[in-house]
């Protein structure tokens, strides 16, 4: 990654240089994501035995997190564009470590509810959201192999994290792997983000041909824009089928015959397919437009949750459904991450991405529930699939017509 770095006009000595945001930044994403994300799947049926609460209440603690991180990310994209991440991620930082502490020792429901809303806030300032906003701006045109590196990373967090809270949870109460993390997350994440990004933010202007463009009309222009609103829709849409189908694969799996074992290996399989697409994604984009990529990753989406609605078997045809089904899900990220940039180019890139990632992070916290409930409406998971597949067909529907026809005015600087 330190091969990524370069000079850059302006840049003062002590400042750290691009190659040691990239590496501090992938750091921190991998143990933010495996902290605030990928421990509570583990630990959830053992607070849950401790605790007595309710299933449906605890996941509903930790979804309302990610709804707190949607909206709360909307106000967070434009301080990002005003004043750069280092203090946001910090703060969040911070903040992270306090929810995790309050979480641990909650005594009741509402705490443990309560320290998750403070995880969701914490949420919208160190997870991809202010990563991407951070690089996007630092790397310019060179923004899709730092934006490809940092995902590649992160996308090791539930590989790192799941094993490694399973291990602390079989010598400590949940609340002591708890601690245990936020400790780590603390000593890890709150000196890099308050170290490493200690670098100058730079102006949020269009190149020199288009220096007397309008910040605020130019965000009003691709808000108000039926591109955007296709793009928005159709991510959502994609959003709700892909993490619904993600949560919900073990169930598919062991109603199809596999035992729970195979199935959970089949799982982390799909995720050695997401970090393997989001190798190649640089080259995808080099080769293909952003429309045709669009679709042929969408696409694929939609076709995977098909097969895996139609097709009972054998194991080893499953299997490779689901690491393909786990590439076009780890490429879907970084086409996530690129999209304002690729149609209207990186100018107030924060404030417009915020705005698109609201609806598409409050789908993903839905998407758990939603695919239960569509199991149940529908009669099993097999036919909750071949729904799914028609909402991925849907989305893949809209996002065609999320290009604008001529190219963006205000290129990536």
């Amino acid at each position: 990654m330190a091969g990524m770095d370069g000079p850059e006009a302006g840049d003062g000595p002590r400042q750290p240089r691009l190659g040691a945001v990239l590496t501090g930044l992938c750091v921190t994403e991998i143990v933010s994501w495996g902290v605030l994300y990928y421990a509570f799947p583990v630990l959830a049926p053992s607070i849950r035995a401790d605790t007595g609460w309710s299933p449906s209440l605890t996941t509903a603690a930790f979804s309302g997190a990610l709804v707190v991180a949607a909206i709360v990310g909307i106000p967070v994209g434009r301080l990002l564009d005003r004043h750069g991440p280092r203090a946001i991620m910090t703060i969040g930082s911070v903040l992270a470590t306090a929810a995790c502490v309050v979480i641990a020792w909650s005594p009741n429901l509402i705490i443990f509810a309560v320290g998750w809303l403070l995880a969701g806030v914490a949420m919208a300032g160190i997870l991809y959201q202010a990563a991407f906003a951070a690089l996007t701006r630092w790397y310019g045109s060179r923004r899709v192999r730092a934006l490809t590196a940092v995902t590649l990373v992160a996308g090791l967090a539930s590989t790192v994290f799941a094993p490694l809270t399973d291990a602390l949870n079989s010598v400590l109460d949940w609340r002591g792997v708890l601690t245990v993390l936020a400790i780590g997350l603390a000593v890890i994440t709150i000196p890099v983000h308050a170290i490493v990004l200690r670098r100058r933010w730079p102006a949020d202007i269009a190149p020199a041909a288009h220096a007397a463009v309008d910040l605020d009309r130019h965000v009003a222009t691709v808000q108000r824009s039926r591109e955007f609103w296709f793009l928005t829709a159709g991510l959502t849409l994609a959003s709700i089928a892909t993490f619904a189908v993600l949560i919900n694969l073990v169930a598919l799996l062991t109603e199809r015959g596999l035992s729970s074992a195979l199935a959970a290996w089949t799982l982390g399989l799909g995720g050695v397919g997401q970090v393997a697409g989001r190798m190649f994604y640089p080259a995808l984009a080099r080769r293909i437009g952003v429309r045709a990529r669009t679709l042929i990753i969408f696409g694929l989406v939609a076709i995977t949750t098909a097969v895996l609605a139609l097709v009972p078997g054998p194991t080893g045809a499953l299997i490779v459904i689901v690491m393909i089904a786990g590439v076009a899900r780890g490429i879907g990220t970084l086409l996530q991450a690129t999209a304002v940039p690729d149609r209207w180019g990186a100018l107030a890139y924060g404030r417009i991405s915020g705005v698109l990632a609201a609806p598409v992070t409050f789908a993903s916290a839905l998407a758990p529930w939603i695919g239960t409930t569509l199991a149940i409406l529908v009669g099993g998971y097999p036919a909750m699939f071949g729904v799914l597949a028609v909402l991925a067909t849907v989305a893949v529907i809209l996002l065609g017509f999320s290009v604008p026809r001529r190219p963006p005015d205000h290129r990536p600087t």
